[in-house]
């Protein structure tokens, strides 16, 4: 069967991510850890063939992949499909903050309401078809190669149900840690999972996991 092979990376770490503040479509960049894990995840995936490298285009996510590209000198792509959710009126806020300051649609979050939207943001249900559209149009046009894709922890968050048909309100389990490497294989019937939160290139520092990045 026509199969191709993902390498799925959530971007190294930022300030926002130890403040637990809410990024979404804001353009945060990486700091001083984010910076060494993006350099580590690359170092580790040195002597693999990879076809193409796509990367969402917010800087965070670009910067991590920019360091893979260097090192394995795969071409680098830049989609803005593979964006985190937008978070809208939550964008900026720490949880803490938004607990306080929106009770009722901190509640309607945590639920994992699917078709609960933020001002101005993207509900999971919208999330889940623009990540599940924009992955099958990349994986299509590398049948038989490898491809690196560099997004966000929703993303992860969302290629992860998809592989293992989750439902998009089940309580997740799984790590979606800053810089892990994640396989997937993609075929006409969709993806399967192949190993996940692969994080012993990171080992010398603690591994930062959050909901959303």
């Amino acid at each position: 069967m026509q199969a191709t092979r993902i390498v799925a990376i959530r971007h190294g770490e930022t300030a926002w991510n130890v403040d637990t503040r809410i990024q979404g479509h804001l353009d945060i960049p990486l700091n001083d850890t984010g910076l060494w894990q993006a350099t580590q995840v690359a170092q580790a995936l040195v002597g693999e063939p990879i076809a193409a490298i796509y990367s969402s285009d917010l800087q965070r996510a670009h910067a991590t992949a920019q360091a893979v590209a260097r090192t394995t000198g795969a071409p680098l792509k830049t989609e803005p499909g593979l964006r985190e959710r937008s978070f809208g009126h939550f964008q900026g806020r720490t949880f803490a903050e938004i607990e306080a300051e929106l009770p009722e649609d901190a509640l309607r979050w945590r639920k994992r309401d699917p078709h609960y939207t933020p001002e101005g943001g993207e509900s999971l249900v919208t999330l889940r078809d623009r990540i599940e559209r924009t992955v099958t149009a990349l994986a299509q046009q590398h049948v038989g190669e490898q491809v690196v894709m560099v997004a966000h922890g929703g993303v992860l968050d969302v290629l992860y149900r998809l592989a293992t048909r989750q439902d998009i309100q089940a309580p997740r389990t799984w790590q979606l840690a800053n810089a892990a490497i994640n396989r997937l294989l993609w075929t006409p019937d969709g993806l399967t999972l192949v190993g996940w939160a692969d994080t012993q290139h990171l080992d010398q520092i603690v591994v930062r996991d959050e909901n959303h990045a």
